[in-house]
């Protein structure tokens, strides 16, 4: 049995699919359904169990589950807009613990997902507690169970990997309505409105040139796999490596769907003049809590050896508008 946690959610549910893809479907799906619509995302997924995530957590207490192959613990409130910080240290720190705990004593493989939310405003996004000054609650509840992890690794006696996703991007995301990506939101905005808005310049970037580090679903996912076939230990960053700008994105949005009418594409000058691509004023709400720049350091993930390629943004941002394409006209 492989055990997937918040296996209806955006990563979750595109790694059970994964796992179905190599001949996987013995698999224990974990998931809150109070918001029932994420149902959808394993309609084409084949599990073997559901459970609920406090019923799950019950019979790991009562000691009354199997010992999974290996347990892929995407389950947490993602919201860096959450301000009740016992939900969240309860939800994503306290949960973690428990069923971490469980793993080390029944030997199982444990990979979980961390966050860049860990390293704060930078500007280094390297793995050492030097770099990490997470800036919201979410952020620390992610950072306080690697610190957690970090304290047992060297007596840990089955792998433990934690992996800290940068901004993720792709199918299955739709449940996460306004914590979704900006490829998403650039999608919508677009067939609504025939533009994609984006902030004007702040933190010394240029209208539309704050850069993050923008990673493909596809490829997290392949990263879970790697660590589980490889059965590595340790905190890795999960990134391409790449900090691409908005502009990037929303220009890649932009011409995929043009594509999809038959036009071709413009440069972003051309697409800026023409008002495709607008900019807005920056909210005061987000000064002193925005990341405008993130770059993930892969050198520790590369030396755990994935070496595979990762999708640029313009390569998975146009693969995501195409699916996204498909998804409205079947």
């Amino acid at each position: 049995m492989i055990v997937v946690t918040g296996a209806a959610g955006f990563i979750g549910a595109n790694l059970v699919k994964a796992l179905n893809d190599h001949g996987e479907s013995n698999i224990l799906a974990v998931d809150n359904l109070t918001r029932a619509d994420k149902f959808h995302n394993l309609v084409d997924c084949e599990i073997a169990d559901y459970l609920d995530k406090r019923d799950f957590l019950e019979r790991v207490r009562r000691g009354s589950l199997q010992r999974p192959r290996v347990v892929f613990h995407q389950g947490a409130c993602s919201d860096t807009m959450e301000h009740d910080g016992r939900y969240m240290l309860d939800n994503n720190y306290r949960y973690s613990v428990e069923l971490f705990e469980w793993c080390r004593a029944v030997r199982a493989p444990f990979i979980y997902a961390s966050s860049a939310a860990v390293y704060g405003m930078g500007p280094r996004f390297v793995e050492g507690r030097e770099n990490e000054q997470p800036l919201n609650v979410y952020g620390y509840s992610k950072f306080l169970f690697d610190q957690y992890v970090r304290r047992t690794l060297a007596d840990s006696r089955s792998p433990v990997v934690g992996l800290r996703y940068f901004n993720v991007y792709g199918p299955r995301e739709a449940h996460k309505e306004r914590m979704a990506s900006v490829a998403f939101h650039h999608f919508h905005q677009f067939r609504a409105d025939g533009a994609v808005k984006l902030f004007e310049g702040s933190h010394g970037y240029g209208h539309g040139e704050q850069r993050r580090d923008f990673i493909h679903v596809d490829d997290v996912v392949a990263c879970n796999l790697h660590f589980w076939q490889a059965a590595g230990t340790g905190i890795f960053n999960v990134g391409t490596g790449r900090a691409q700008c908005f502009n990037d994105v929303a220009l890649a949005v932009v011409n995929t769907l043009r594509e999809a009418q038959g036009k071709p594409a413009l440069p972003l000058r051309d697409a800026v003049a023409e008002q495709l691509i607008r900019y807005v004023p920056f909210p005061e709400a987000l000064r002193g809590k925005y990341q405008a720049y993130t770059q993930a350091d892969i050198g520790a993930l590369r030396s755990a050896g994935f070496g595979a390629a990762m999708r640029t943004v313009e390569q998975g941002t146009s693969q995501y508008v195409r699916w996204l394409l498909e998804k409205r006209a079947s």
